[in-house]
This record gives C-alpha cells, sequence and structure tokens, in this order.
C-alpha cells in the first residue's frame, strides 16, 4: 500500500463514484449534499487564503503593491513564523508529504537524470521546506557509451514538489516559495533556488583528455623551437646566461608562430570548456521551465485549491461509507474500509487520512458515535438541515445589537 495521503481523483469524480452506489432515488439528494459541503469548505478556505497572502505580503520583495506600515525586525521575524506555519499546515492539509534532509541528500549523491552536477549554496539559506505528493515510479530511456547504446532507466517521479526557502538578511531577497510538477526524485537539488552547475568528473575527462593529447602535439611540433628562443632570452635578460642571444628574422617569425599557436590552443580550450558548461545550463533551464507551475503567492492558490479538494472528499468519502456501512464503524474499520474500497474498485492503492475525515464531519455533527467510539452517518435530510444551518450562522446580523452598539 502507498504510505501517501494523496487521492488521485477529482472531488467530483469521487462524488459521482459514490453516487453511482445508491438507488436512484437517493442520487439527487445526495449531489445536493455534497454541493452544500463544497461550498462550505469553500468558505471556510477563504480565510486560510487571507490569512496567508497577509503573512507574506511583508516579506514578497516582488510586490506590486505598497506598504502601509513598516514592520520592525521582531514583526518581520513573527510574520516569518506565521507563513511557514500556515504554508507547512495548508501542504499538509492538500496530502503533501515533508522530504527530509536524508531524502535531498541522497538526491546530491544519486545518478542526475539531467546528465549535470548541481551544487547548492546553503550558506545564503537560512531555511528550507520540500513538500512532495503524487509519488509514481516512470521508465525512461537514455543514451549511453557517447550515443552508441541506448538503456531502460527506472526511476521515483513525484508528481509535485512544493520548495519554500528563507534568506538570510544579506541576500537582498527574504523568501521564495516555488511549485514543480514531475520531478524525478534524482534530481530534486534542481528545484533550489539558487542552485549551480558544475562539471561532472566524466565531462571533465571528455574535455582534459583531448586537451592534453593536442597539447602535447602542439609543444613537439610548434612550440619546442619557440620555447627555447624564450627562455634563452629570459636567461640572458636575469644574468644567468652571458653571451648574448642572436636574433634573426626566422627565428623572431617562428617564436611568434609558436606562441601565436600556443595561444589559441589555450583560447579553444577556455572556450570548449565554457560552451559545455552553457550547454549544461541550458538543459537545466529549459527543464526547470517546463516543470515549473507557480511561484511565490500564486502557490497559495494551488495550495489552497488541493487541499479545499482533498479535505472535502476526505469528508464526503468518510460520510458515504459509513452510511453505507451495515453497522457502525470505529475510525480505523473505516480507514480500512475506504482503503479496501479505493484497492477493490478503482485500483487507487493509498494511506487514507480517516483523522481529518471524521474531525471534519464530527465538527459539522454529521456523524453520532456510540459508548465504544464507533460512528455511524446521520441521515442524509439531517445532513443537509445541519449544514444549511452551520451556512446560514456564517453571517449572523443582529440589526439590534448593531444599534445598542451605536447609541451606547
Amino acid at each position: 500500500m502507498s504510505g501517501e495521503h494523496f487521492i488521485p481523483f477529482r472531488r467530483n469524480d469521487i462524488v459521482a463514484m459514490c453516487a453511482a452506489e445508491l438507488p436512484a432515488a437517493e442520487r439527487a439528494s445526495f449531489l445536493g449534499f455534497a454541493r452544500m459541503l463544497a461550498s462550505l469548505l469553500h468558505h471556510q478556505f477563504h480565510a486560510r487564503i487571507e490569512a496567508l497572502k497577509d503573512a507574506y505580503h511583508p516579506l514578497n520583495s516582488e510586490a506590486d503593491t505598497r506598504n502601509v506600515t513598516t514592520l520592525s525586525p521582531e514583526e518581520l521575524h513573527a510574520a516569518q513564523l506565521r507563513l511557514e506555519a500556515e504554508l507547512e499546515a495548508l501542504a499538509r492539509a492538500a496530502n503533501f508529504t515533508p522530504i527530509d534532509p536524508a531524502e535531498l541528500n541522497r538526491a546530491f549523491n544519486d545518478h542526475s537524470l539531467l546528465k549535470v552536477r548541481m551544487a547548492v549554496d546553503t550558506d545564503s539559506i537560512d531555511k528550507v521546506m520540500f513538500f512532495r505528493r503524487g509519488e509514481s515510479t516512470r521508465t525512461r530511456r537514455e543514451r549511453i557509451w557517447f550515443g552508441l547504446r541506448r538503456r531502460t532507466v527506472t526511476f521515483t517521479n513525484y508528481g509535485r514538489v512544493l520548495v519554500y526557502a528563507r534568506f538570510k538578511e544579506t541576500e537582498g531577497r527574504t523568501a521564495v516559495i516555488k511549485l514543480f510538477q514531475n520531478v524525478p526524485r534524482h534530481d530534486l537539488e534542481m528545484v533550489f533556488p539558487n542552485v549551480q552547475v558544475r562539471m561532472r568528473p566524466i565531462d571533465r575527462v571528455l574535455i582534459g583528455v583531448p586537451a592534453l593529447f593536442s597539447g602535447v602535439v602542439l609543444v613537439v611540433t610548434k612550440l619546442v623551437t619557440s620555447l627555447g628562443l624564450v627562455l634563452l632570452l629570459l636567461a640572458f635578460w636575469m644574468g644567468l646566461r652571458d653571451q648574448p642571444v642572436t636574433l634573426n628574422q626566422t627565428a623572431v617569425i617562428s617564436a611568434g608562430i609558436g606562441l601565436g599557436a600556443f595561444g589559441a590552443y589555450l583560447v579553444r580550450q577556455i572556450t570548449k570548456f565554457k560552451n559545455r558548461k552553457i550547454l549544461f545550463m541550458k538543459a537545466l533551464s529549459e527543464s526547470l521551465y517546463f516543470r515549473n507551475l507557480d511561484n511565490d503567492a500564486g502557490v497559495f492558490h494551488h495550495l489552497l485549491d488541493a487541499a479545499e479538494e482533498a479535505e472535502a472528499t476526505e469528508a464526503l468519502l468518510a460520510y458515504h461509507l459509513l452510511r453505507t456501512a451495515p453497522h457502525p464503524l470505529s475510525p480505523k474499520e473505516l480507514d480500512s474500509r475506504i482503503e479496501s474500497w479505493f484497492a477493490q474498485r478503482w485500483d487507487a492503492r493509498l494511506d487514507f487520512e480517516v483523522d481529518d475525515g471524521v474531525r471534519k464531519l464530527r465538527q459539522l455533527s454529521l456523524v453520532t458515535e456510540d459508548e465504544q467510539g464507533r460512528l455511524s452517518a446521520v441521515a442524509l435530510t439531517d445532513a443537509k438541515r445541519y449544514l444549511d444551518k452551520v451556512w446560514d450562522d456564517l453571517v449572523n446580523y443582529d440589526e439590534g445589537a448593531e444599534l445598542t452598539a451605536n447609541a451606547g
């Protein structure tokens, strides 16, 4: 069974899957219940996105709106902590799993699918958080032996990777938030905010060995005469040789040709090194361009939508599987029933977050609990009535209380 809580189905598809199991006479009522539940949760998540935006605004160096107030260093640090706590909570609600430092270290040490070596300047980062979601196994064909052969590589792919990095005060930018898609586990280091391309040992060999051989040939064929003449001149100027060096036109031209060839050789090797590094940077940039989903404040909306979908889906599944169960279930039994439902009916293996689903049902009074802690879903009609009452209480305008307050 997968260790992820992520449910790889859209909420609307889950609603349709559940409704298809009900008698025809109940389906319309169940669909109405699902719409009411989704609308209520949407309103609740709206408050979370506003809190996130407020916490991030003073930290956003790219904002196109002005700050009305200037925060003290203590207030700025408090805003950073609020942002990080809310971002982590929202990521977990969206069924993202934290990536621990050990997994990141393995990414730096493992074979890269991009054929580049990457390094990160961790000294400039004060704090970093990585989250992943949607783990799957994929294969791809890659060239080996200088393109003469191909082999199939199997790797672990993450459907979504969330990155948060807070920089040290001397770096100018305060924090960055990025969301990527389809990131191989071996290449997690490429989504760091300040990753740099480095030469791999094999690339140094591919450049260095031909350069060494061509350099030896150059020295033997063209530079020996020029080098000998230059050494004699240096020895005479430094007082190590008493006999002056006789220079003629042929010797000067020969020395000039040799030194010119050596200079051109050095320029050519440096250019090869730079061009190869540019190719690596281009490969990294193109890979990130197609993997990047959103940045900074835009990430909040992606996470909010995913978290809202996850919470609505979890609550809906918990209610439906409780309601259709032949007897009350403990949370553990409900968890097993839902996971078996996905595995047997939809060939999907996951670790259902039963605590979140049951918590939401309890908050909305959609379940009852007996003395042994076993749960039962309330009747569909009662469930819709309870949701309607919660919705009505969201905006409760008391004109009498307002008049009393104004009079005071």
